[in-house]
């Protein structure tokens, strides 16, 4: 398990520029499997969840190529050590533009032990159901893994699938779902199109992002024509839908929660680039504000942040739109507004266009140093608030209400918080708990950070460029 080594108490300052955008990046490679045609995606985050799901798609007999210097392609083929997989990783990095194609399928190792073992270790392989089973006519996912946030139920995505005409089956003695929408297919083919799903109508039990992202893919190859409603409409969803459409589906009622999708019989290769990550972005807005000395954030896509701006603005942030740039200068002091009527402020996450839940632990940890108080819900997870006992540790006033509510009193930087030694949860209470190092007195240690790595691309030497102080321990 690594760590990281955090000298706290340093200004940061300079340009950086946002990875792609992680949940849109599990998505968009899932779709590579609708077409036995070359899918070109480009940047694609050098993160350990993107990478893992890729290295899946290898091993179930997807050719992923590179380009080189020369624009030419060369195939990357299954890793099988460490060393080789970190050499992929680096070719990765380097050119963040891959080529997919899905011309041969491997069905047996879909049922074996190994691969129920790898999906049970990465949530995103959640959004290999819909793909294989409007193509391939059957899928089997083990319960995915990832946070440990609290539930995150796989429902809406089964309904919608029995509604399209699929057959679920749960197998508890090996943790796995089986789904079918036809009686028997091939188990290694070329990848025709075997499944008889059939288009209807539903209303989804929750605007669920990758349950509508999964149905989305489902019901592009599905017969005749499916409606969606309460679909979520994130900017990683509609992004999907966007390739979907390049790749010959047709979907209407992009970025609202209506969808229609007429199926067709086939989808052929596209290009796509991914989106910044907002979550990226708010995360260094808030670092910014908490420790910089003039940040500029680059390329952020400005109209696709939706309101992550303008909440931190309510936190009394100054956050600068120059072209689609952000720029956030030094904050000596920053303010929490009150509402209209003189109540406290109230911070909660909502479904797309409200506040990403992955961006709560970044705003309660910049309250800690902001002029008043706030009270952050937290409605999706109920055990994602439970990394603030370790900013308690480190001195923040935070009142824990419920595993749903905090209350934090600002210290309005009249008290720096304590370094001290912490492990990250998850992904985004360890960027959290990162940036509260970094302001924090002393040194910090936070164990764990896989966690982070999941989510953030090489992120001590990118903060390192802007002055911290961040080694890494293994």
């Amino acid at each position: 398990m690594a760590s990281f080594i955090i000298e706290g108490g340093h200004t940061l300052s300079g340009t950086i520029t946002p990875q792609g955008a992680k949940n849109e990046a599990l998505q968009v490679i899932c779709a590579t499997l609708l077409t036995s045609e070359p899918v070109t995606i480009s940047n694609i985050p050098n993160i350990s969840d993107v990478n893992n799901l890729i290295q899946l798609l290898r091993e179930i007999g997807v050719k992923v190529r590179v380009r080189d210097e020369r624009s030419e392609l060369s195939d990357i083929t299954p890793a099988h050590s460490a060393h080789e997989e970190q050499s992929l990783n680096s070719q990765h990095s380097a050119l963040n533009t891959l080529t997919f194609q899905a011309d041969s399928l491997n069905l047996d190792y879909l049922q074996s032990d190994a691969f129920v073992q790898k999906c049970a270790q990465l949530r995103g392989s959640v959004l290999m159901i819909g793909p294989l089973l409007t193509r391939m006519g059957k899928a089997v996912i083990a319960k995915p893994g990832g946070d440990k946030i609290g539930r995150r139920r796989l429902d809406t995505h089964f309904l919608g699938f029995e509604r399209l005409g699929a057959h679920f089956n749960p197998v508890p003695e090996r943790g796995v779902y089986e789904i079918s929408a036809i009686h028997n297919s091939p188990s290694s083919v070329p990848c025709s199109h075997f499944s008889t799903l059939k288009g209807n109508y539903m209303l989804l039990d929750e605007a669920s992002v990758t349950g509508t992202a999964n149905i989305i893919m489902a019901a592009v190859l599905a017969t005749g024509t499916t409606t969606i409603y309460n679909a979520a409409c994130e900017p990683y969803v509609q992004q999907l839908c966007r390739m979907l459409n390049s790749m010959g589906a047709r979907i209407t009622g992009i970025a609202s929660n209506l969808l229609t999708i007429k199926g067709v019989s086939r989808l052929h290769g596209t290009t796509h680039r991914i989106l910044p990550d907002m979550i990226e972005v708010g995360s260094f807005i808030g670092m910014a504000a908490m420790v910089g000395d003039g940040i500029r954030i680059k390329d952020v896509s400005l109209r696709n942040l939706g309101i992550i701006p303008n909440t931190f603005r309510r936190m009394g942030i100054k956050v600068k739109e120059e072209g689609d740039d952000l720029f956030i200068p030094r904050m000596r002091h920053y303010e929490v507004q009150s509402f209209i009527d003189g109540s406290i402020m109230t911070l909660s996450d909502a479904p797309w266009p409200g506040l990403t839940p992955d961006l709560l632990s970044v705003l309660i940890t910049v309250a800690t140093q902001a002029r008043g108080s706030v009270l952050f819900h937290q409605k999706m997870f109920e055990s994602r608030l439970f990394f603030v006992d370790k900013l308690i540790d480190m001195g923040a006033q935070i009142i824990l209400c419920d595993p749903h509510r905090a209350v934090v009193v600002g210290h309005d930087r009249k008290l720096q918080l304590r370094g001290g030694r912490m492990s990250s949860p998850d992904i985004r209470a360890g960027i959290a708990l990162l940036i509260a190092a970094l302001s924090a007195k002393g040194v910090s240690r936070i164990d764990n950070i896989e966690q982070i790595d999941r989510g953030y691309e090489n992120i001590e030497s990118r903060l390192n460029a802007l002055g911290a102080k961040i080694s890494r321990m293994t």
